[in-house]
This record gives structure tokens, sequence and C-alpha cells, in this order.
């Protein structure tokens, strides 16, 4: 039961971040993605901790100990502080799909890191698997480029989309060691928020931005799609990710978890009118199954 519960959960998570990113692209593009990622951890940590007083009865998780906080503190500084900055930017330049694209790196990344600095080992299959990976999304962004965007934002597009995919992974592996003897991930997910929405504003408070920030909520539709994008992101999703790393393998958790790609496909097709061409497909199901064969062989 546990392990089906992890999975669903990590289904949920790949839900949450399609329709996150189109939200928060839509949002990005009309407030600008620094204020987007100041003012979405503000929602985000308003409903996680309406969230922890329902279920435990507390806004905050005061019995949180150093190694918690050291941890998830550190993971919310580099996955949501730095790494969601980076990938707002490329919502901006690319698009939702091609730069959820690019989080198609995070366990490429993950398992790099892992290999380097957690003495794991990094075999011939894993080697396969990442190469397979890294052609999907070569094909996909080869391909994007042709079709006539503006060579300079593209390529800062992909340096933010692949900037955000680092800080994703290294995001991951430091709530990891936070949920070690099953720390509740909803916990957790409210100190990774609550300590990069410190260092974010304690930012904008320092260089006067305060105001200007505040003003663009008058955007109406701008500021409805932040909302959303913050309900389905950094609430509702980060916590069912910690919930189905938790709950089930990390390999199984990381596959299911790496569908957005695939489900942004429609969902961009509707919803921007984007066009889609079958190579564009191709490479994208080719770089989900390379993420697959890194967890499972």
């Amino acid at each position: 039961m546990t392990s089906y519960f992890g999975e669903f959960a990590a289904i949920g998570t790949a839900l949450c971040w399609s329709f996150g990113s189109i939200l928060f692209t839509i949002s990005s593009r009309r407030l600008g993605h620094n204020t987007v990622n100041r003012l979405r951890l503000v929602v985000a940590l308003i409903l996680l901790m309406i969230a922890h007083f329902v279920t435990f009865g507390g806004f905050f998780p005061t019995a949180a100990s150093q190694h918690h906080w050291f941890w998830f503190g550190l993971s919310g500084i580099i996955g949501f502080a730095i790494g969601d900055m980076l990938l707002f930017r490329a919502f901006v330049l690319l698009g939702a799909r091609i730069s959820m694209l690019l989080m198609a790196l995070v366990p490429v990344f993950g398992t790099f890191i892992a290999w380097l600095f957690l003495d794991e080992l990094l075999d011939f299959t894993q080697l396969l698997a990442i190469t397979i990976v890294i052609a999907g999304i070569i094909w996909v962004v080869a391909e994007r480029r042709n079709n006539g965007h503006k060579k300079n934002h593209y390529i800062l597009g992909i340096m933010c989309g692949i900037g955000g995919a680092m800080g994703q992974a290294l995001g991951l592996i430091l709530s990891k060691k936070g949920l070690a003897d099953n720390y509740s991930a909803l916990s957790g997910n409210i100190i990774r928020v609550f300590v990069a929405a410190c260092l974010l504003w304690l930012i904008t408070l320092v260089r006067g931005r305060v105001p200007r920030t505040v003003v663009k909520l008058n955007d109406r539709k701008g500021a409805t799609a932040m909302i959303g994008g913050a309900f389905f992101g950094p609430f509702l999703g980060v916590w069912l990710s910690l919930v189905a790393v938790q709950n089930t393998y990390i390999g199984i958790a990381s596959t299911l978890m790496a569908l957005p790609p695939i489900l942004l496909i429609p969902l961009s097709y509707w919803i921007f009118k984007e066009k889609i061409s079958t190579g564009a497909i191709l490479g994208t199901i080719i770089a989900v199954i390379g993420v697959a064969l890194i967890f499972l062989l």
C-alpha cells in the first residue's frame, strides 16, 4: 500500500508541475520572473501553513531540529531561490514545454552529483541512459532553434533551463537528507519555502523593490496565474514530490515525476496554440524514456 501511495503521489506531482508550469509561464511573462518567484513563495507558505495546522495542529514545525533546518533550508535556497529563478526566466524565453523538457536533466545531474560526492557507482547502463536523455533533449532543442527563435534569447533560455535543472537536482538530494527517519514531508517543505522566501524578500527589501513588487499584483490575470501556479507548484506539487520520494523507490518516483514534458505537449498545443512537430514529440519521448532507464535498469 505504501508503495502505491508513493507512486500515485509521483503521478500527482507530474500533473501539478505540468499545470503549474503553464500558469507560471503566463504570470512570468506578465509580472516578470523575479517578481513571480518572490510572490509565489509567500502564497505557497500560507497554503502550507494552513495544511500543516490541519494536519498537525500547528502552523509551523516548531520541533524541527538543527539537522532539519540545515538540510531543508539549504535545499530551499538552492532549489527555490536560485533554481526556480532560473527556471522562471526560461519559462519567459522558451515557454513551458521546452523549459520542462530541460528539467529531464535533473536526474542526470543527480546521478553525477551522487557519483562525485556520495561515492555512488556510475555504471554503463546509467551512462547509456544519460546519453539517451541528452540526445532526446538535443533533438528537440535543435529543431526548435531552427524554427526561427532569436538566437540570443534562445541560448540564454537554454542556459537558464539547465541551471534550473541543476538547482532542482541539488535541492532534491538535500531534501532527501532532511527526510531521514521519516520526517514529515509537509513540515520539510514549509522549512524549504520559509527559508527561500526570507532570503528573497530580504534581498528585495535591501534593493528597495518591495513597493514595485506589490504593485505588480494590480495585474489581475498575472496575479491569478501566479497564485494558481503557487498552488500547483511549491505547495501541492513539491509536497507530493517529497511524499513520493519518502514512500516509494527513488527511481520509480523520479521516473513518474519526469512525465511533464510529455503531458505538456497537448497542453501547450491547446493553451498556447504552439505548433509541435513529430520530431519534437519523438525527441521528448526519447528523453523521458532515458530518464526512466536511469533509475529502472
